[in-house]
Formats: C-alpha cells, structure tokens, sequence
C-alpha cells in the first residue's frame, strides 16, 4: 500500500486502512447477497432479480439497452433474458415506434415474481437493520446514494446497480 510522505502522511495511511475496510465489507456485502438471493425465491437469481428490476423500472426497454446499462455484452444479457422469457417472467415485443426493435416487459407471473421477492428483500434488510436509529437509516442510505451517484460521474462503473451480473 502506498502511504504519502508528507505532513499529511498519517491522513493518508488513515484513509487507505478505512478505504480497505470500504472495500472489504462490500465484497462481503456482495457475496452475501448473491447467496441470499437464492434462498429468496428458487425461480429468480441475483442477475435474473437485478434485470427483472431494471425491466420493471425501464418498461420497453431493449436487451441492448440491458447490456449498455450494465457495461456487458450483448451476448451475455440475451442469455440471461432468454433464462427469463422460459421462466415466464418477461415477454419481448415488438417496439410501437420501430417495428425491427424488441423491448422487454415483466409478464403477469414476473411482476407477481418480483413483488415475493422485494417483500423477502425488505424484511430481511428489516430484521437486519431492526436496531438502528433513524438517523444511523438516514444517513447509511444518503451515504449508498452518494457512493452509487459518484460512480457515474467518475466513469468507472455503469453509475447504475453495482451488482456484479456474472454468475
């Protein structure tokens, strides 16, 4: 780990051991929520409830614009609509404005899908937070606004969900 070697040089070694515990907590975070997602429903996996959610937000929207949002290939986003058009949980159609573009929405079965799920997601954040102050809420959820948000403007990420899609 570089540490600057200045007057600031305690500040910085500081900010690097905090920016490593940053960076250690939230691949636990991730790893923990990709194996939840498979004890939320036996239909849906963090990928399928992350583009389901993307869908439900973005009605219309084209397995490209999927692919853009996420930075991933258009290869990889069409298999995973394909796992979702056989689950039932999405239908392609053709798109009112251009009739050579197919545009996504959730099916009955898929919104009633993701609604179990965001319910199941809720209480569980619910039971897991259940001890913390409104203000310790309010200020974690301004805190993932501002870090999500920055992504976006530093160009290093989508600036949309941070969730890995790669199973």
């Amino acid at each position: 780990m570089y540490v600057a070697h200045d007057a600031a040089g305690g500040a910085a070694h500081e900010r690097d051991a905090a920016l490593e515990i940053i960076q250690r907590e939230m691949t636990a975070f991730a790893r923990r929520a990709r194996g939840i997602a498979a004890h939320m429903h036996p239909e849906l996996s963090l990928v399928s409830f992350t583009l389901l959610s993307h869908v439900e937000y973005q009605p219309g929207c084209r397995a490209t614009d999927l692919a853009t949002h996420y930075l991933l290939d258009k290869s990889t986003i069409s298999r995973q609509v394909s796992v979702l058009e056989r689950a039932g949980l999405v239908a392609r159609g053709v798109d009112p404005v251009d009739a050579r573009v197919h545009v996504l929405h959730l099916t009955a079965h898929g919104v009633e899908v993701l609604a179990q799920v965001n319910e199941a997601r809720r209480q569980a954040f619910r039971r897991r937070l259940a001890d913390w102050g409104a203000a310790d809420l309010d200020r974690f959820a301004e805190y993932l606004l501002r870090y999500n948000g920055a992504a976006g403007e530093a160009g290093d990420e989508s600036g949309g969900e941070s969730v890995p899609l790669v199973e």
